[in-house]
């Protein structure tokens, strides 16, 4: 049942990784530029915060490497050690993008909104797929004897509807945010051109890892659908 979605699953997981990891070259390559005006990304954050008339949100340093992220539960823009501490493009990019999330927050960014209300009911769809998943590895017994094969395929099409729409509301989120940002650091003149440049081309391959799972997202869902329908003509 799943050998298909699998193919898909490796596939895209694999290109996930070629745009990861050139992300990271990209990120490394401009961290070696320091920035003109000599501002760490916690500076460049805190910053963007006071010009937004934001004065809720703590800006924390966290461990590990690209684990950047605006946690709205707690208000805090969380940067990485690189980021938080960094003096050059990259680190300026990535902690102006997360500040943006911050202003979609603050100003209450619908998109924002939507995918938060969504997290809970994405989280329960993880748990009922990874249920499924697991049983039908005990074979068509199981599958025959508790649930019915077009039932289970529904109920994994509604999962992965769930997980689809998620990755396509998370798009405009992303986007929106680093619009926010490059804007901001243009009119401030946190960055010269060339860091311009490379603040821009730095977010442009973090949000293609979301298209990539968007992508990703939107093909499984269509290859259960497909499955279903081919059911039917069975």
């Amino acid at each position: 049942m799943g050998f298909g979605a699998l193919i898909i699953g490796v596939f895209f997981m694999i290109v996930g990784m070629i745009v990861s990891s050139r992300l990271k070259r990209k990120f490394k390559e401009y961290s070696q530029i320091q920035l003109a005006r000599d501002l760490t990304g916690a500076e460049v954050a805190r910053l963007m915060l006071t010009d937004s008339g934001i004065r809720d949100v703590q800006v924390v340093c966290v461990q590990g490497q690209l684990t950047d992220h605006y946690n709205p539960a707690d208000r805090t823009v969380n940067l990485s050690e690189a980021v938080y501490h960094g003096r050059n493009a990259a680190a300026t990019a990535v902690a102006a993008h997360e500040c943006g999330h911050a202003v979609q927050h603050a100003t209450a960014y619908s998109m924002l909104q939507f995918r938060s209300a969504m997290v809970p009911i994405q989280n329960v769809s993880g748990q009922v797929l990874n249920f499924m998943m697991m049983a039908m590895m005990f074979g068509s017994f199981f599958a025959g004897s508790f649930l019915p094969w077009k039932t289970a395929l529904l109920i994994i099409i509604a999962c992965y509807a769930v997980f689809a729409l998620f990755a396509l509301v998370t798009l405009p989120v992303e986007f929106d945010a680093s619009k926010r940002a490059l804007a901001w650091v243009k009119t401030r003149n946190i960055v010269n051109p060339k860091e311009y440049d490379m603040a821009q081309d730095a977010l442009k391959w973090a949000a293609m890892t979301y298209v990539v799972a968007a992508i990703g997202a939107v093909t499984t869902l269509i290859y259960y659908v497909m499955m279903f329908l081919g059911s039917d003509r069975e």
